[in-house]
């Protein structure tokens, strides 16, 4: 493995950090929050349309830029820094890896050139509140999070006009916004039940998506309600859904991680230029040891994560077996929630208020955790997935 980047990949951090500087300051993101889409449409086509991002990581067959996972990582780790508000995790980090992995040719031709471009974002939809689990990250996905052919989740019918979506998903990712949706449900009923995925369109009769309040604004979720809407088989009924799924989750907790990352480190640089400025005692409280500590505690952490991170993005973009973006995952919201909670400690009393921004470092830490499950079951997934404590593991040969 070579740690090195490349000129390229650090042209693409160089780019982001201008653009995310000038397009992305705290007064941007927050007005950008409040917007019906929930994120800036004109930064979405600059991201877009002029640097190409949504494509970045999809091949150039399908329209994309060719590149791999660790230069998407290294986009969003920049992104991150900001809390940038955009629908490219729903887009480019969910949505479409799964219609690349199950999407027939048609429907690869029809739908990946359009993500790539940033003309059609789509969104993930899973039944309840089941993301985490859906995608493999906190258990099984083997299971009936979709519903298990009973009552609830979301229900599949086919019948002569094609198939017939029934039921509800929380928590869908800029699913208000989304002109595609990828709906996650069940078919067969309870003896025969298996999880398929859907396509349905944004102007489909009888769906109705809303905007949630979220804990985090800068990462907007919807509640979307199908009744009795068309919906299109993505791919064939033979398609190994929940292996798609968990090896999307893994990619999308590597990018997690690296957008987790950028947001820990910013937040410890702003905490860093505070206590450099701010006096206590008629000396900066800065130099204070124990403040220094608190500090080199929390930069040895973001360190330690921004590793796994790279770590985890090169063996997903390298094809490597082990899918290490969960703990990778775990490492960086660790660090996240860490950093911020120093960054309200050591502001003070202005740290606490709603005018500052360390408060939407902290939502994003624990949005995140509630999102794509909390960092103790992330480790136990990937040590459960490793045999880490089968029987005999470790006995003396």
């Amino acid at each position: 493995m070579d740690a090195r980047f490349t000129e390229e990949q650090q042209e693409i951090r160089r780019t982001l950090r201008e653009l995310a500087t000038k397009r992305c300051t705290p007064d941007d993101v927050k007005a950008a929050t409040r917007t019906p889409a929930g994120h800036d449409p004109a930064l979405w086509g600059t991201l877009s349309g002029e640097l190409g991002l949504p494509g970045l990581a999809l091949p150039e067959e399908c329209g994309g830029v060719g590149a791999t996972v660790t230069e998407l990582a290294l986009a969003v780790e920049e992104l991150g820094r900001t809390l940038a508000p955009t629908p490219l995790l729903a887009t480019s980090g969910l949505a479409a890896p799964l219609i690349r992995a199950l999407g027939t040719d048609g429907q690869r031709a029809a739908l990946l050139p359009r993500i790539a471009d940033g003309t059609l974002t789509a969104a993930l939809a899973v039944p309840g509140t089941g993301l985490a689990t859906a995608l493999g990250l906190v258990a099984d996905n083997a299971g009936d999070w979709a519903g298990g052919g009973r009552a609830g989740g979301v229900q599949a019918r086919r019948g002569e006009g094609g198939w017939r979506l029934y039921g509800q998903a929380e928590q869908v990712l800029d699913g208000h916004s989304a002109g595609l949706l990828l709906v996650a449900a069940h078919t067969g009923g309870f003896a025969r039940s298996r999880t398929h995925l859907f396509l349905v369109r944004d102007d489909a009769a009888g769906l109705v998506r809303t905007r949630q309040t979220s804990l985090d604004e800068t990462r907007p979720q919807a509640r979307v309600e199908l009744r009795d809407v068309a919906a299109e088989l993505l791919g064939d009924e033979g398609r190994d859904v929940p292996a798609a799924l968990a090896a999307t989750g893994d990619t999308a907790a590597t990018l997690l991680a690296a957008e987790a990352v950028g947001a820990a480190d910013r937040a410890l640089e702003r905490t860093v230029e505070y206590v450099k400025e701010r006096e206590q005692f008629g000396r900066p409280i800065g130099s204070f040891q124990a403040v220094k500590h608190r500090l080199a505690d929390v930069y040895v952490q973001v360190q330690a994560a921004r590793s796994a991170a790279y770590y985890a993005a090169w063996a997903a973009g390298d094809g490597a077996r082990e899918r290490v973006g969960g703990l990778a995952l775990a490492q960086a919201v660790e660090a996240l929630r860490t950093a911020a909670a120093e960054a309200v400690q050591l502001h003070g009393g202005i740290g606490f208020t709603w005018e500052h921004d360390a408060h939407l470092y902290l939502k994003r830490a624990t949005g995140d955790e509630l999102l794509f499950g909390p960092v103790h079951l992330l480790r136990a997934r990937a040590a459960q997935a490793a045999d880490l404590f089968a029987a005999g593991a470790g006995a003396a040969v």
